[in-house]
């Protein structure tokens, strides 16, 4: 049995599922653990010695959580999602640094995408004389980074859709209201095995939608959401859930009493996270069981 570190962060450990596929086929098996859990037996100083001994020790508790390994078809679209979501960030950034330049010159526009527009036909106008040469340069090499970071993610929202056409079991999640292709097709990719929770619960806790427990003799004290786990899958399923509620307060939300009375008791954020908890749950049941998504009784009538 041969124990192995694996981090959801691709910057360490990231060839871990590659050296998992590899041991399993001379015949070992492999489990691959977070590092959180390994480091409470890892004595004092850190090295290869006491790492080799930490995950000996971790292994062989019985209450250990291990990772399954995800195949190359997985990685490969965790991949194209990490990309995506990289340009993303960049392209913001891009942004930013954009309007906080040209706001050194008086120039500013209103928040959003048409804010942003006319920016950029300043800049491509090149006939503000507020603008110094040598910061129009600047901002002319921002502008192309930014039409570039645009035209790539369009390029890879392609890819997920393609993909997302592709496998069944996202176009099965995709039915599930809040659920699109990207939000599907990074459950796919993100799960190796969703059998390995023993319930929606497990999964959505896995996720960081649950609330953090304080509790102490018998009393349970639940507070704020974990906020562990994947980050990225949580900020799709808040999303989704931001969407549906905004699709309900326009078309009514008569048809859905479990969410208007939530919508009456609480701010509108925190049912959102409250529904994102319920579709995370709802997601894993229709990956462990197979099944299509199903209507609550008060929406098929």
């Amino acid at each position: 049995m041969l124990g192995a570190l694996d981090n959801p962060e691709p910057s360490t450990h990231a060839s871990s599922h590659h050296w998992a596929r590899e041991l399993a086929k001379l015949g070992h098996t492999v489990k691959l653990m977070p590092p959180a859990y390994v480091k409470p037996y890892l004595k004092r100083q850190k090295n290869d010695w006491t790492d080799a001994e930490a995950i000996c020790e971790a292994v062989q508790r019985p209450t250990m959580r291990f990772v399954p390994v995800k195949s190359p078809e997985q990685q490969a679209g965790l991949m194209l999602h990490r990309t995506r979501h990289l340009f993303i960030r960049q392209q913001t950034a891009v942004i930013n640094a954009t309007r906080a330049f040209l706001a050194e010159f008086g120039i500013v526009a209103p928040v959003g995408r048409n804010g942003l527009d006319e920016l950029l036909e300043i800049i491509d106008a090149g006939k503000d004389e507020r603008i110094p040469g040598v910061a129009r340069s600047c901002l002319m090499a921002l502008r192309i980074q930014l039409y570039a970071f645009k035209e790539q993610i369009r390029i890879l929202d392609r890819r997920i859709l393609g993909w997302h056409r592709t496998n069944e079991v996202a176009k099965r999640l995709e039915a599930l209201p809040g659920v699109g292709p990207v939000l599907a097709t990074a459950l796919v990719a993100s799960i190796a095995d969703p059998k390995v929770f023993r319930s929606g619960r497990d999964f959505s806790a896995w996720i960081g939608l649950v609330p953090k427990q304080n509790s102490s003799g018998g009393k349970e004290k639940l507070g704020n959401i974990t906020k562990q786990g994947d980050r990225y899958l949580r900020s799709l399923f808040c999303v989704g859930a931001l969407s549906v509620i905004r699709y309900a307060k326009i078309h009514g939300t008569k048809s859905r009493p479990w969410l208007s009375g939530l919508l009456e008791r609480r701010p509108t954020k925190v049912a959102a996270i409250a529904l994102a908890n319920k579709m995370a749950r709802m997601a894993w049941a229709m990956m462990v069981k197979g099944e299509a998504y199903k209507e609550p009784v008060a929406l098929a009538r």
